[in-house]
């Protein structure tokens, strides 16, 4: 979408500009942020908000979870036809239904191979022990895709929406792991900000989940919750409170029915 790609547009160019003279980061000047320890650097704006991870978690969740859960798992890909055969390809059902397993970036082996896996595959087997994502993710897009070659539609639909319900719990499960982390490290600003930069993005991503369990509303509320303000330009994690970051933690983990594992991830 024009909107989303206008967002990454403007934060590649600001850390372009930004990147021409790093100094030290501080409230107001963009710049890099070091942790207590002196074990972790990082490059953030002027907010405290880390280039790195906003721009490639956020477009694991404008790009590559979009693709999947709201373009090739959706009913327009999901009507394509399914009688035709091209070879190393498969009808255009099947086609498109490996597509949306593409965007998981894990071995067709996974979880039995786990070399290798990039993008949203390191957090579906990140949060494995808590949410047994591997196997509900992985026998999910094994399940459906033998009911296209078996055309059963409707074991295909059972299929796509844990699909969309597993991945989404993926992405809310690394945003509590974040918060977190921020809370325990709350006063090494660094690993604050790197933190926040990893949940606002994993929050963000759940949006574009057709299926999803919370509503853009409740995501532009959490975002502002955090940051002060949903835009990415103009959160601010120098400002960001203990208290503003469990309050989104507990609102996230009622929704999700994670209230037991909250502090676990």
């Amino acid at each position: 979408e024009t909107s989303q790609q206008a967002i990454f547009d403007n934060l590649l160019q600001d850390a372009a500009e930004d990147s021409q003279s790093l100094g030290a980061a501080a409230e107001g000047t963009a710049g890099i942020i070091t942790s207590l320890d002196n074990s972790k650097s990082y490059f953030v704006n002027e907010n405290g908000l880390e280039y790195a991870q906003i721009i490639e978690k956020g477009l694991m969740g404008a790009c590559f979870f979009y693709q999947a859960t709201g373009v090739y798992l959706e009913d327009d890909k999901m009507n394509l036809d399914n009688t035709q055969v091209t070879d190393g390809r498969g009808t255009e059902m099947e086609h498109a239904w490996d597509e949306a397993f593409g965007y998981l970036g894990v071995d067709k082996a996974f979880p039995t191979v786990i070399d290798n896996i990039r993008f949203w595959g390191k957090y579906i087997n990140g949060r494995n022990t808590l949410l047994s994502s591997n196997t509900h993710l992985m026998n999910a897009f094994l399940e459906g895709r033998a009911a296209i070659a078996c055309n059963d539609y409707s074991t295909r639909d059972n299929m796509r929406a844990i699909i969309k319900e597993e991945w989404e719990k993926v992405s809310i499960g690394s945003a509590l792991h974040y918060l977190n982390n921020a809370i325990n490290n709350y006063n090494d600003l660094a690993i604050r900000c790197h933190a926040l930069s990893e949940a606002v993005a994993f929050i963000y991503a759940v949006q574009f989940n057709p299926q999803s369990n919370i509503s853009s509303i409740q995501v532009v509320n959490y975002l502002e919750m955090i940051g002060g303000n949903a835009s990415f330009d103009n959160m601010n994690f120098y400002q960001t409170t203990i208290e503003d970051i469990n309050q989104v933690k507990d609102a996230l983990a009622n929704d999700y029915g994670f209230n037991d594992i909250k502090n676990d991830f």
